[in-house]
């Protein structure tokens, strides 16, 4: 082969080898997002909608993903959603007859438009979770909205979407010991109710022992801690409880709540965590889930720092974690 052949040859390669791993992180990674999500809201209001937008905006900016890593989930249907919640409540969310006291407890205006999004996004839980299941780790852009509880919705959560996908895993035997790993700031009082006494889905959850919800539920594990806690004693006693709990539960599947209202710049938040604790938080996780060959779905959770650029900033360090470790 002369030269110009080698050389020919040489870019042929190299060109496979960038279409070979284009190709496989094509099948491995796969992201719920729906255009849904993005619900408009009054002004003014406290919660941050605007990173549902910015979360896959950014991912793609900075080329740690491509549009096609995404996928668009459907309407989850009632039946999926009575797994986890009961079937009165859900009927009153789905025909907008709520009472005005559970319509202040969420914290959101109710509309049609505001129930299909929960949809969505639970259907986006789902179905990550099924790609997790095939190529160990999935996400959804939105989610985490741990504080819907079996009958009642509160704190901007409407319906559980990781309860839902749990139990949906768990109903049709595609896993047989489920675990719920929760580190938003607030504990996971709605995951909490409606697994408490589960004999195969367990809940666990490290948040700020003096913060919202003030009335808190009993998860299978509860690690409260005080205010001002930094990133060295979190990630100490994070790394000391997760795997314990992972060695001694044994799951099969792992939910990971990744709120990043830990953080130090959080106006909802009573810890310290710098964005560089919040992302050695998450690669704990992967890690742990990873050694011990535990699919895992992420969903997003909480995040109210006064700077949105912090919050999306959070969240994109979990998904680039998850990547790198999982060798995506």
């Amino acid at each position: 082969m002369n030269f110009k052949g080698h050389f020919s040859y040489l870019i042929w390669l190299k060109a496979g080898c960038i279409q070979y791993l284009r190709y496989k992180l094509l099948v491995l990674l796969q992201i719920a997002h729906h255009t849904a999500y993005i619900h408009p809201i009054p002004s003014g209001h406290r919660f941050p909608m605007l990173k549902y937008e910015l979360i896959p905006a950014q991912l793609l900016h900075m080329g740690i993903v491509g549009k096609e890593h995404f996928f668009t989930p459907q309407k989850a249907t009632r039946e999926i959603i009575g797994l986890a919640h009961d079937l009165t409540y859900v009927d009153h969310l789905l025909q907008l007859t709520l009472e005005p006291s559970m319509i202040r407890r969420i914290g959101f205006p109710m509309s049609q438009s505001l129930v299909d999004r929960e949809l969505y996004l639970i259907d986006g839980t789902v179905q990550s979770a099924l790609h997790a299941l095939e190529h160990q780790v999935s996400f959804n852009t939105a989610g985490g909205t741990h504080h819907a509880g079996k009958d009642f919705g509160e704190g901007f959560c409407l319906l559980n979407d990781q309860a839902v996908a749990a139990a949906y895993l768990f109903q049709q035997q595609l896993a047989k010991k489920i675990l719920i790993v929760d580190l938003d700031v607030h504990q996971g009082n709605g995951t909490a109710h409606i697994f408490e006494g589960h004999p195969a889905i367990n809940t666990f959850s490290i948040h700020a022992a003096r913060n919202f919800p003030f009335k808190k539920e009993h998860s299978t594990i509860d690690i409260a801690l005080p205010d001002g806690i930094e990133d060295e004693a979190y990630l100490s006693l994070l790394n000391e409880a997760l795997n314990s709990c992972i060695s001694s539960l044994k799951p099969d599947f792992v939910f990971y709540q990744a709120g990043v209202d830990v953080l130090a710049t959080d106006q909802l938040g009573k810890f310290k965590l710098s964005l560089t604790g919040c992302k050695a938080r998450d690669q704990l996780v992967f890690q742990l889930c990873k050694f011990h060959q535990i699919p895992v779905q992420v969903s997003m959770g909480g995040g109210y720092s006064k700077d949105i650029k912090d919050i999306v900033n959070a969240h994109v360090n979990t998904f680039s974690a998850a990547i790198d470790i999982f060798d995506l």
